[in-house]
Order: structure tokens, then sequence, then C-alpha cells
């Protein structure tokens, strides 16, 4: 069981380069149990890099992952089985064409996990509730929309009942009118306590779910803080005008957020 005052993830002094371009230069942050860390920024900034170097898609040249105090740099651990901790929700769903709904989320509860096909099944229908598509289980991705396909994807990290899921701008790839159902899902998740990790530009969002929101730019971690402060105070005059030009590109989802936050 976790230490509710352990961090489940520890991220210390984390850097990146591909080649001479350095994309992550000594990012640090802890996120506890229960806890959702929104991370955002302008494009190139390392968002995605960070997210795939936590959990070793990608591992960096320099610093420190640790999962329930476990140190997932250290050459002697088990890193898939410490990897199946981690779910990942990915920017274009990544689902198997060739797979229905139900079989995208059970196939990895039966090869990581080792879990009969009915139990597999089983747990998966249930995660597939979870995200409101129980009716689509039998579906192929190309007969769901991109929404119930990124929420197949939400699914699929939820089965394997993770320790935390990181979420690498999942509505990004959306046509406008699925960005709502998606997001209603990962708030829907994010108040039954699933500790995330989420990169994205939706600041209803994160005005509604975040424990802390940290921006970064080429690299850095400029500045951090509860959503309050970003909305009321931000103290760096580059944040002002990131969060200005986001408010004008994706203001209008907030209402969905605000009618939530209402009920």
């Amino acid at each position: 069981m976790v230490n509710l005052e352990e961090p489940v993830l520890k991220v210390v002094d984390l850097w990146k380069s591909y080649g001479k371009l350095e994309v992550l230069k000594g990012i640090s942050f802890e996120l506890k149990k229960q806890e959702v860390k929104v991370i955002f920024g302008p494009s190139g900034s390392g968002k995605s890099t960070l997210l795939r170097c936590i959990n070793m898609l990608d591992p960096p040249q320099k610093g420190e992952v640790y999962l329930s105090g476990i140190n997932l740099m250290d050459k002697n651990v088990n890193l898939n089985k410490l990897r199946s901790k981690i779910g990942m929700v990915f920017q274009h769903f990544n689902l198997f064409s060739h797979l229905k709904a139900i079989d995208n989320v059970s196939l990895g509860l039966r090869r990581v996990k080792g879990m009969s096909k009915d139990l597999a099944k089983q747990k998966a229908l249930e995660a597939l509730k979870r995200v409101k598509l129980a009716d689509r289980a039998n579906h192929y991705p190309a007969e769901l929309s991109g929404g119930q396909q990124q929420r197949v994807g939400i699914a699929r990290a939820l089965a394997m009942d993770p320790e935390i899921i990181l979420f690498d701008e999942p509505t990004s790839a959306l046509d406008p009118e699925l960005i709502g159902e998606v997001l209603q899902v990962m708030l829907d998740i994010a108040k039954t306590g699933t500790t995330m990790v989420v990169v994205t530009h939706e600041m209803g969002f994160a005005r509604a779910v975040a424990s802390e929101m940290i921006y970064i730019e080429n690299g850095l971690i400029v500045e951090r803080g509860i959503p309050n402060h970003f909305f009321e105070s931000p103290k760096s005059e580059r944040v002002k005008h990131f969060l200005r030009q986001i408010d004008v590109l994706y203001g209008k989802h907030e209402d969905l957020i605000k009618i939530e936050k209402e009920k």
C-alpha cells in the first residue's frame, strides 16, 4: 500500500538532450497520492518529453525518477514491472485497429498481469463503464468517434490499476465538439482520487482539478503554484502573455467545467 506521506512520484533534476538540443534542463517536482499536477507551456517546451522520461519510454541522460520511493533509473530494478504501475494516455489514442474496445483494454491485463481472458474482460468492462463506454465494448476503433477512442485509451490505463496516470495532451487531436466528453471523464476520475500528471492547454480543467500547475518553457520550470495563483496573480510576464493567448484559443471549453462545478 502506498504511504500517503511519501510521494507517489518524485522527479529530481531531469535533463534530456537530443544531440545538441537540450529539451529538459533540470526539472524537479513531487506528486502525492490523489494529487493532480497540470503541466503547461508553449509547444516545444519539453512537456511531452518530460512524460516520456517519467515512464522511461525515453530515459533522461541525467536525474532520477522515483515511483513510490523506487528509483526507476536504478539498473537493478525490474523496469517493466514498475512501468506497469504508470498509466499513459497518449495524444493520438494508440489503439489496435483490429481489436474491439474491450480487447484493447483487456490486452495489457492479460499480457502484463497474466489475468485469464474472462477476468481480464470483466475488469476491462468495468473500466469502460467508468468512461461511459460499456455500450461500445464490442466496437472496433474505426466505429468510434475520436472522443470515444480517447476514452477507450483512458479505460485502458485505468484497468491496470496504476499508481499514477500520465496524460499527454489528451484532447489536442480531437475535433472541438468532442473535447468536452473527454474532459468530463478526466474530471470524473480526478474526483475519485486518481493520481494524475496532465499535460494540457485546457485551463478550465486545470482550474477545476489541479493540486498544482507548473509552467514550463525552454525545458525549465518558469513558475508553479495552485490554480488561483495563475488565474489571479501570475508573476512572470511570459506566463501572463501565454495565458492570454490560451484564453483566446481554448477558453470556450471552460464552460463545461464551470457547469460541472455548479452541480
